[in-house]
């Protein structure tokens, strides 16, 4: 029988070291985003493994130090290098094995513009309370659109899965802004909607507004509509291929698991960040797989 990586290369046409290469940024990493791409195809997975070297790399030019100019540059030199990619031409590890992922999964370029247009959002100027509409473009652009391109390259394009990228990229975006509130206010950046906080009396300075007794109230509204993406989520994953989403259901347990710790632990002072455990991450995978499993037989 073939190694993953022996048969990936073969599938996809890279060589084992670009291969490897981006597998070393996930592993690196150290994100629990490698446990759902287990269970995938070593071509499928691989091919994941390029997205979020992708994504790594670009959202790394944002959070960064630097000036912004130098910045705007790089995120420009990206969508110059998409439009390369999409003529079929590639340089270094990275961009091979995005290319091959490309070709093979159909993956439409103005998903990956969407992204580093996202990234280029924290870019310009930090993010400080948003209008909803803002605040949602962004969720579609640093998420959403991520989502987009993993559901093809899970092996399901249909318009249910589409949805389920939407819905799942902005719960999933919501409960990282959930818990980094304390994190981002650091970086002068504060993410929770203009409205709210307006209609709940908050400073919308971001250390003020984080450490304002009211604040638990707005981020409980967020944690609702997370939920509520969570369960719309749901709802379409359904309507796909159990199998070809398995992936998309144990990031929607284990990130749902997330947001409600967080909700249990509150956003008053003093913040404590929700985390999960060694035992909590291999028990929620492993629900997940569970859920999964049983949906194939269903």
């Amino acid at each position: 029988m073939r190694k993953p990586l022996a048969e990936a290369a073969q599938i996809m046409g890279c060589s084992e070291l670009d291969l490897t290469y981006v597998e070393n940024i996930v592993c690196k990493s150290k994100t629990s985003f490698a446990a759902g791409m287990q269970v995938l195809s070593p071509e499928r997975r691989y091919g994941m493994y390029a997205l979020y070297s992708f994504c790594r790399i670009v959202d790394d030019i944002a959070d960064e130090e630097g000036d912004i100019s130098t910045k705007q540059r790089l995120l420009q030199e990206w969508r110059d290098k998409m439009s390369r990619l999409y003529d079929g031409h590639a340089e270094d590890a990275v961009e091979k094995v995005l290319l091959a992922t490309i070709q093979r999964f159909s993956l439409k370029q103005q998903d990956f513009i969407d992204i580093i247009d996202g990234m280029e959002m924290d870019v310009e100027h930090p993010i400080v309370a948003p209008d909803e509409k803002t605040l949602d473009l962004y969720c579609d652009r640093v998420a959403s659109a991520v989502g987009r391109l993993a559901v093809c390259i899970f092996g399901d394009s249909s318009n249910s899965a589409q949805e389920v990228a939407y819905h799942l990229g902005r719960a999933l975006q919501l409960t990282n802004i959930l818990r980094d509130i304390e994190e981002d206010a650091e970086r002068s950046r504060l993410y929770l909607p203009k409205e709210l906080l307006e209609r709940f009396h908050l400073p919308l300075e971001p250390k003020k507004c984080i450490t304002h007794p009211g604040v638990d109230q707005v981020c409980n509204i967020l944690a609702y509509r997370a939920a509520d993406h969570y369960q719309l989520a749901r709802r379409f994953t359904a309507q796909c291929s159990q199998k070809s989403l398995r992936p998309a259901t144990i990031m929607a347990i284990t990130y749902g698991y997330v947001l409600a710790k967080q909700r249990k632990l509150g956003w008053k002072q003093p913040f404590q960040r929700a985390s999960l455990s060694i035992f909590e991450k291999v028990a929620v995978t492993g629900i997940g797989l569970l859920v999964s499993f049983i949906g194939l037989k269903r």
